[in-house]
């Protein structure tokens, strides 16, 4: 039974992080105190939009209706080095967005602020969510009209700004790959000392083993 749950839960975090990486959209539950958190995997200098709506279940109606105005969700999302580059509380319904300035595994976390909900006591609450990554979070059609500009004007624009994305994702990459030489080295540096630091408190022990032995032999006039 354990490990059904444990598969559920494996099978539930891959579609999860497998929705987020193709910016669609998802949704899940939290209950009165529980807080969501999840990794992105993210370049730097790369722009990060997130869109929610939240869901409250009405225990007369059965189902999850829109939630309250006074219902909120507090956003807080950390870099790589556990520094938080945002920390905010929004309503039942909002945008967030940010602009990583390292690469690597970026934290995001929800929760309500349903402490101060009697209306959310005990209940359950539903969060649909949207991330959109680099090229994903600009509005073309807007674009266009701002710039004025033809349908392969705009599609030139996109390909650029595909190709750019591609050249971060290239580097952060790189700068992974660059890491785990590092990461390996400093191992297979670390194996080399203690197998040097083994042979050698060996060849001490063997060398007082022969002393002690000589010693003992001597002092039993057997040698």
């Amino acid at each position: 039974m354990d490990s059904e749950i444990r598969l559920g839960e494996e099978l539930q975090t891959f579609q999860l992080i497998f929705c987020v990486l193709l910016s669609c959209g998802l949704y899940f539950h939290i209950g009165e105190t529980e807080k969501k958190c999840f990794i992105e995997e993210i370049p730097d200098e790369t722009m990060v939009i997130g869109k929610y709506r939240t869901q409250l279940w009405d225990k007369q109606a059965g189902s999850f209706l829109p939630s309250t105005p006074g219902l909120g969700m507090h956003v807080e999302i950390k870099d790589p080095d556990t520094k938080i580059i945002l920390s905010r509380q929004y309503g039942s319904e909002g945008r967030f967005t940010f602009t990583s300035h390292t690469p690597g595994e970026h934290q995001i976390c929800l929760h309500s602020n349903s402490t101060k909900m009697a209306l959310f006591a005990g209940g359950k609450l539903r969060v649909h969510l949207e991330i959109q990554v680099g090229e994903h979070t600009n509005n073309y059609p807007e674009i266009a009209a701002k710039d004025k500009l033809t349908e392969l004007q705009l599609r030139v624009r996109q390909l650029l700004d595909q190709v750019e994305q591609i050249q971060k994702e290239q580097s952060y990459q790189r700068y992974r790959e660059e890491r785990f030489r590092m990461t390996s080295e400093s191992t297979n540096q670390r194996v080399l000392w203690w197998s040097i630091a083994q042979t050698f408190i060996l060849i001490v022990t063997g060398i007082w083993q022969m002393r002690h032995l000589k010693s003992f032999f001597e002092a039993k006039k057997l040698v």
